[in-house]
């Protein structure tokens, strides 16, 4: 066999082997000092940063905790003519804005007209172009200011084919009541 092959092999599996090899010595192997400030742990980037020793351990790191969103959602509907819709209402961080996840299997490109309304007579629309195919896609509104509950707000989409007269293909609501929901 090729000795180049060996020593690159044996070389990966030592790499490999490393942080094994500390989980299996536990803390103390991260606490010994070798004379440098840090242990063999610290020397490979795989000690707490801190510099702490000890039992005590930093939480691992990971994606920053991100800020909770509520959402209040109507039923999802679909049309005979192959669009598939559910509307929503959000709320996070003292904003509201409404978002409508839609798929266009019509075969044409439509239009979609979200509007969220709000307290005090506060309107917010925007119109989304709707692409053709069977990939889900999402129109949603800017965020505002949120006065007063999230219950006062509400969100209707509506799908239409764009500037024909045509008939209204799917209107979709946050507050639409369920199948059977009367």
């Amino acid at each position: 066999m090729n000795l180049r092959l060996i020593g690159i092999g044996a070389g990966v599996l030592i790499i490999l082997s490393l942080p094994l090899a500390g989980a299996i010595a536990g803390p103390d192997l991260a606490a010994r000092d070798d004379g440098k400030g840090g242990g063999l742990l610290s020397s490979l980037g795989l000690s707490d940063p801190s510099g702490r020793r000890g039992g005590s351990k930093a939480a691992p790191p990971g994606p920053a905790e991100q800020p909770r969103t509520d959402s209040r959602c109507g039923p999802e509907l679909s049309s005979p003519q192959g669009v598939e819709a559910q509307t929503c209402v959000l709320t996070g961080e003292g904003q509201s804005w409404g978002r409508s996840y839609y798929r266009n299997t019509s075969g044409r490109a439509l239009e979609s007209v979200l509007t969220v309304m709000g307290p005090a007579g506060r309107t917010v629309q925007i119109r989304c172009a709707i692409g053709t195919g069977d990939e889900p896609g999402l129109c949603e509104t800017p965020k505002e200011d949120s006065l007063g509950t999230p219950d006062r707000y509400s969100a209707v989409a509506e799908f239409a084919v764009p500037d024909a007269e045509g008939p209204l293909l799917l209107r979709s609501g946050s507050n639409s009541p369920g199948p059977g929901g009367g």
